[in-house]
């Protein structure tokens, strides 16, 4: 039956950016600190930890990230773990986001000059305080801009997970197409409400790098 595209869609297309808000968060503060794992283990001097880190970067990085969700949907069901399309959007996105992020802090640290290690290696600084007290808050202004930007990159990214059945803010566009047969209207409103969404963190990410530019000029 073909149904009216009117308020009550609408409504319901607007309702769902609340579950892409909620996955983008998990996955992004999953991938957070994920991702700083990965990161100080890709500049540590141990060497299996390097290559661990290494080798799950390339791992996630080197796969789309549908492949992934079906992996970690599918998968954990053939083993015995049934698990809901949200757990399994999380948990792939989570491990996506860790990977990336991961290489990004890792390109900040090693962007703060070496001059900074040095110097706490003269006073005495333990690997941990060094980081934490010296390195670490040099490259958390330098991995502003690039981190804000790969936000709004996972906020897209979360579209894939209505391949898996998971309602967020596409899967609710399809359902609302399929079921009044104006796909060009409901996916016109889902485009605007995802440029909602990324347009004032592409902003963020843009007035964050031009500060860190003119901070560096000085």
């Amino acid at each position: 039956m073909i149904r009216e595209f009117g308020t009550g869609e609408v409504i319901y297309i607007v309702l769902a950016i609340r579950w892409t808000i909620a996955l983008s968060l998990i996955a992004f503060l999953g991938g957070a600190l994920g991702g700083l794992t990965v990161a100080l283990a890709r500049v540590s001097t141990n060497n299996s930890a390097r290559l661990a880190a290494t080798g799950f970067i390339r791992l996630f990085q080197g796969t789309p990230l549908l492949m992934q969700l079906f992996i970690v949907y599918f998968g954990l069901n053939i083993v015995g773990l049934p698990t809901s399309a949200w757990l399994a959007a999380a948990i792939a996105l989570t491990l996506h986001a860790s990977a990336f992020l991961g290489e990004i802090w890792r390109g900040c640290i090693q962007a703060v000059p070496s001059g900074q290690t040095e110097a706490a290696d003269a006073l005495a600084y333990s690997y941990i305080t060094r980081m934490k007290d010296v390195i670490l808050p040099q490259a958390a202004r330098i991995a502003a801009a690039p981190t804000t930007g790969f936000l709004v990159q996972l906020i897209k990214s979360t579209s894939l997970a209505s391949i898996i059945g998971f309602t967020e803010l596409t899967r609710a566009g399809q359902i609302i197409s399929n079921a009044t047969f104006k796909p060009f209207v409901v996916i016109s409103l889902v485009a605007v409400l995802y440029f909602i969404l990324c347009w004032p963190l592409s902003l963020a990410a843009k007035r964050l790098e031009s500060r860190f530019d003119r901070a560096v000029a000085r």
